[in-house]
């Protein structure tokens, strides 16, 4: 059992290496903008599915971009098929992942609250 938790964890590592490359620096879609990185992949046991945790910074929206990689899943995964040589490629399932945006937030309230240091 542990075993195959093992393989699953090097596979969604080698998913996300990837992911990260094709993403940023094979994909040409308009409507992709900003500094998208690749959090975390999730795949399923039976490595039908991958979750993709995204997170954009910059992006004109983050709702178009998040549109446009969805649309250009079918490249990524044939890219990532090529790419990962593995009897299945999963199909694609994007999610944005807001945790660095969370953090930054979260840094500039306790900023906010904390009491100045007298120097």
């Amino acid at each position: 059992m542990a075993d195959n938790q093992t393989r699953l964890g090097r596979i969604e590592e080698e998913y996300k290496k990837e992911l990260s490359q094709i993403v940023g620096y094979e994909l040409k879609n308009p409507n992709i903008t900003g500094l998208i990185s690749i959090t975390k992949v999730k795949v399923t046991s039976d490595l039908k599915y991958a979750r993709v945790y995204v997170s954009i910074l910059n992006a004109k929206s983050n709702k178009e971009t998040l549109a446009g990689l969805k649309k250009s899943s079918g490249f990524i995964r044939s890219e990532l098929a090529k790419r990962v040589n593995l009897r299945n490629t999963p199909e694609l399932i994007f999610e944005l992942d807001d945790s660095l945006e969370y953090g930054a937030k979260i840094d500039t309230i306790l900023k906010q609250i904390m009491p100045k240091k007298e120097e």
